[in-house]
């Protein structure tokens, strides 16, 4: 299954709303993520311009789509950046593809 990097940040409202009531955020996501047939792998919560990350398995494409959008709508966010994920084999292979491209940098 494809794993996705999410890279969140929350408004000062859900921030507020945390200091209030601390609960572990990922585990109300869980069944959301479930839902679409993914599965959280790792979360952390982070410093800077993120404030949560995790990595999802998830079915494809279309699956990760919907969560970011979910989770967008919801309006407790400030961004939600996805990126696919490669497996080290994965990216191996396309080291090893690249080396057949017929790509030419521009002259």
């Amino acid at each position: 299954m494809p794993s996705y990097l999410y890279r969140i940040g929350y408004t000062s409202q859900a921030w507020a709303t945390q200091v209030k009531h601390p609960l572990p955020r990922f585990e109300a996501v869980r069944p959301v993520v479930e839902g679409m047939g993914g599965k959280i792998t790792a979360a952390y919560y982070a410093f800077g311009e993120d404030d949560v990350i995790f990595i999802c398995d998830m079915p494809d494409n279309v699956s990760a789509a919907a969560f970011s959008i979910a989770a967008a709508a919801g309006g407790a966010l400030t961004h939600v950046h996805t990126t696919p994920l490669m497996s080290v084999d994965e990216g191996l292979q396309a080291i090893k593809k690249s080396a057949a491209s017929s790509y030419k940098p521009p002259s």
